[in-house]
């Protein structure tokens, strides 16, 4: 894996809620475990065999249990269609920084229209409406780290 990717993938754990990111590809497997406090930011973790996985992520899931419920009661407590990230990265709500944002409060939106921007190491993603209907919430700052399935709007 490219180090300057790596160095991307670092900062994007350290800057949001996750706690740990596994990437699997063509030359291999970077795991990367965000630190308790103790030390530094973000410390990566080469594994090598498939087998070694499995024991590392049940010894993680209990360290995410708690995380959960919090994130699980959110979409419950929203009424309305809500729009949700598919992806880790940074959200914007327009396509520079002066820029009209693409999706106001009390906006009528088109289902396929751009509604936000999630950059995701360096490439920016325009999230488009998944419903038509009126934008009720905006549930995110400008400039916001956001996780995978994080509710970013509320359309009715």
């Amino acid at each position: 894996m490219d180090l300057r990717k790596l160095k991307t993938l670092i900062d994007l754990v350290s800057e949001s809620n996750i706690s740990e990111l596994e990437i699997t590809e063509a030359d291999g497997k970077v795991r990367i475990v965000k630190s308790d406090g103790h030390g530094a930011a973000a410390a990566p973790y080469m594994a090598a065999p498939v087998a070694q996985l499995p024991p590392q992520a049940a010894g993680a899931a209990p360290a995410a249990a708690p995380s959960a419920p919090v994130v699980a009661a959110a979409p419950a407590e929203l009424s309305g269609h809500v729009v949700k990230s598919p992806m880790v990265g940074t959200f914007y709500r327009s396509s520079s920084p002066g820029a009209k944002p693409f999706a106001e409060l009390g906006q009528q939106v088109k289902e396929g229209e751009p509604i936000c921007i999630i950059e995701a190491m360096k490439i920016m993603n325009e999230i488009e409406a998944d419903k038509s209907g009126t934008v009720t919430k905006i549930l995110c700052e400008n400039g916001q780290a956001v996780e995978y399935g994080q509710p970013l709007f509320i359309i009715e």
